[in-house]
């Protein structure tokens, strides 16, 4: 774990303009101050993430949450007190003093507190609200170690934090309650019935903006660049590849079993395919998981790793 004077160091380069990687639960970050237009477009232009997408800002306070929105309606404060720190965005109308930037230009902004302590450290040291995407270039996979960030960023990134492995691994669930109804963008591993059960309904509104309301909703993301697909044994492609399965593995071709489970397998995912990506296969097949709800927000990133 980073030391207090690492902390204080990457701290005071967040003040200062510069690019700080650091672990959340969920995926490592490239954070940025989001009070800083020119901070915020060199993240965009280091991951070549288009301006269409807009960041979450991480905080280590509801008051501070609070204060980077316009308005904050009672279910976000229910949320935020069920579910923070933890793996929970809430989009909120902003307050006039975040950069459209950080928003892609939309009235709304994402707001979360990380659970990683080395991510609260470093929101407590700066005193700032940090904008922090993952922490990879746009579509590719999430980095769920310090080894990844450096290996794919590390040369344009002022420091990297080395808080160990993610222990969640994807990314978070991103709910609106900027309007009237309570709106699920992006499946995670706080699940729609645990939102549910604190204020009600939840929605699920398409959208055909060109500006998305959540990252993540990119038709093709988290992706190696490997080819990736989601088939069962019986549907593999010829040449060199490798079989993830959860049930069984390929009676010929080189198999390797991931946890059956979706709290495991969410944590294993990124660093597997990582692990994989530098090993020269033709391709890589995973075993698709059920079709539940408890694997949704797997099966959401599965699907849009394999889009084409």
């Amino acid at each position: 774990m980073p030391s207090d004077a690492e902390i204080r160091q990457a701290a005071e380069l967040l003040r200062r303009g510069e690019l700080v990687a650091f672990p959340t639960e969920t995926v490592y970050g490239l954070g940025a101050s989001a009070l800083d237009p020119v901070a915020l477009g060199r993240i965009y232009a280091i991951k070549r993430r288009p301006l269409t997408s807009p960041l979450i800002v991480h905080v280590d306070s509801i008051d501070r949450a609070r204060s980077l929105a316009a308005s904050w309606p009672d279910a976000a404060q229910q949320l935020a007190e069920r579910f923070w720190p933890g793996p929970l965005t809430l989009v909120v109308s902003k307050a006039s003093d975040v950069p459209d930037i950080a928003t892609a230009g939309l009235p709304t902004v994402g707001l979360r507190i990380p659970s990683h302590p080395v991510a609260l450290a470093l929101l407590r040291a700066a005193a700032i609200p940090v904008a922090a995407p993952s922490a990879n270039r746009f579509t590719g996979l999430s980095p769920t170690r310090a080894e990844h960030v450096r290996r794919e960023l590390g040369h344009q990134v002022a420091m990297v934090l080395d808080g160990g492995p993610c222990e969640v691994g994807i990314e978070s669930t991103v709910v609106s309650v900027a309007g009237g109804l309570p709106v699920l963008l992006r499946p995670g591993m706080i699940l729609p019935a645990e939102i549910e059960a604190v204020i009600g309904p939840l929605h699920r509104r398409p959208s055909d903006s060109p500006r998305h309301a959540s990252p993540g909703l990119h038709p093709r993301h988290y992706s190696p660049r490997t080819r990736l697909l989601l088939a069962g044994a019986r549907e593999l492609p010829a040449g060199q590849g490798i079989f993830l399965y959860l049930t069984q593995p390929h009676p010929i071709v080189y198999s390797q079993r991931l946890p059956n489970d979706p709290a495991r397998f969410a944590a294993v995912l990124y660093d597997t395919l990582h692990r994989l990506d530098k090993q020269d296969w033709d391709w890589i097949a995973i075993e698709p998981p059920p079709d539940s709800s408890a694997w949704a927000p797997i099966l959401d990133r599965l699907h849009r790793a394999a889009t084409k």
